[in-house]
Parts: C-alpha cells; sequence; structure tokens
C-alpha cells in the first residue's frame, strides 16, 4: 500500500498567513462569491489537501485557492498533471520512459532525518544581491516560517514580514545531514521598484553544529538574461510556530 505524500507546502502556506484549517475553508468560500463561482469548501478538505488524500483541486477551488493566496497554484504543492517524457526506442536500446507525478514522488521520496533534528520555527531570512540598474547592493530581509516533515523543509514568509513592502517569500528545500538545497521563490510588490515581478532560482546552505544558523549562496536570473548569486542565511528566532508567534513576527525586520 502506498503512503500518501503530505502537501507541507500549502500547510506552510496556510500557517503562514496565520490561518487555521477552517479559517482557510472559509476564505475559500467567500472567494467563490466573490469570483462569482460558488464553492463547498470546508474544513474538512483542507485536511485532505494537506495530508495527501486529495492530491490536486478541482477547477473552481483552484481559482479559490489563487485568489486567498496570491499564489498559482502549480506553487502550493499539489501534484498537478504533468506532460509525460517519452524517451524512444533507438540504437542504443532505448526504453519508453513515463515521467508523471507518481514516478517523480517515488524517486524523489525521502526518509527523516537520522538525527530527529527538527528545524521548525520563525526564522530571520537575509541575503544580498546586487542592483545593476543602481549600480549598489542591497540586503532584503523576511521572517519566515518553516515547516519541517522528514528531510524536507518547507518555509513561507509572515504577511508583512519583509523589509522590502509586500514582497513575499517561499522556500522549497531539502536537508542532508548538514547541507541544505533547494529553491526560492520571490513576488515583489506590484507598486515597488521591480513592479511586480517575480523572481526564482536554487539555493544552498550549510547549517552551523548549533542548528540555530544556516548560511550559504542563492542563484537566480537577472533582467539583462544574466545568472547572479550572492549570500544567504537563515537565523532562528523562534521554535515555536504557535499563531501567538507568528502574530509577533507578521512585522518588518528590525
Amino acid at each position: 500500500m502506498t503512503t500518501a505524500a503530505t502537501n507541507d507546502v500549502l500547510r506552510a502556506v496556510r500557517i503562514g498567513l496565520r490561518m487555521s484549517q477552517d479559517d482557510l475553508a472559509k476564505a475559500l468560500r467567500a472567494a467563490g462569491e466573490e469570483l462569482g463561482e460558488p464553492n463547498e469548501a470546508s474544513k474538512r478538505l483542507v485536511q485532505r489537501w494537506e495530508s495527501g488524500t486529495s492530491r490536486a483541486p478541482r477547477p473552481v477551488y483552484a481559482r479559490a485557492l489563487e485568489h486567498v493566496t496570491g499564489r498559482p497554484v502549480e506553487a502550493l504543492g499539489f501534484s498537478l498533471p504533468v506532460p509525460r517524457a517519452r524517451v524512444h526506442p533507438d540504437s542504443a536500446g532505448g526504453h519508453d520512459m513515463d515521467l508523471g507525478p507518481e514516478g517523480i514522488q517515488a524517486a524523489t521520496a525521502t526518509q527523516p532525518p537520522p538525527d530527529g533534528t527538527n528545524y521548525s520555527g520563525v526564522w530571520l531570512s537575509r541575503y544580498e544581491f546586487f542592483s545593476s540598474s543602481r549600480g549598489e547592493t542591497f540586503e532584503a530581509e523576511h521572517y519566515v516560517v518553516l515547516l519541517q516533515h522528514g528531510t524536507r523543509l518547507t518555509g513561507q514568509s509572515l504577511p508583512g514580514a519583509s523589509s522590502n513592502p509586500d514582497s513575499p517569500l517561499t522556500l522549497d528545500l531539502t536537508i542532508d545531514r548538514s547541507v541544505v538545497t533547494g529553491s526560492w521563490v520571490e513576488q515583489t510588490a506590484a507598486d515597488g521598484y521591480y513592479q511586480g515581478a517575480r523572481y526564482h532560482g536554487a539555493i544552498q546552505m550549510l547549517v552551523e553544529p548549533t542548528g540555530r544558523r544556516m548560511a550559504g549562496k542563492w542563484v537566480g536570473f537577472g533582467k539583462d538574461f544574466d545568472v547572479n548569486t550572492g549570500p544567504w542565511e537563515l537565523r532562528l528566532i523562534d521554535t515555536s510556530t504557535s499563531k501567538a508567534a507568528l502574530q509577533e513576527y507578521s512585522r518588518p525586520p528590525q
């Protein structure tokens, strides 16, 4: 029997929005009314999504999720249908190979960390980037809630918790002993300097022996078709992910 893969990304986004499962269901129903597409979202449905029992939302729910979270449904951790890659037979003896969602999940399945370390909590994210248009190096900070499931870490910046207004950050990471590797996505403010541009890239960091700091480098594309890099670190601020803790850090870092 195959165990369903939990949707930790959706859970991280929900907690980052300081919503309970019931709160999210209510927000989805309200979004449906606003969009002219009433739905019957319930706490039980949200539970099924997060547990992996239901692996993809129906279109009416997908549109409501995008409206509530401000993120495309593809970035909410669902196993959405993807094109199948096929390797055609050739003289070297190639074989057909399907790369659907189930095959990808099986290939990337991970085991819990052997030492039992848990990195869930509120972290201060800080990275530096060089702005070619302004000729200066800038620093960006976010309070991010990290949630751990096995060797996977999913991160979501808290509402209003960015040094740049309205600039949500999402992290999708895997930890292997002291090495953290994954991807990042940041949506800049529509009325900010970068006019709502969406940036994304890769990240790799090393965890310090104390387990309270991760430091490394990010890599990502620039507007001039170049690839940039710079330092990135995460510092543990609070091991709690309670509503009170998330409320406390839903503000710009000092």
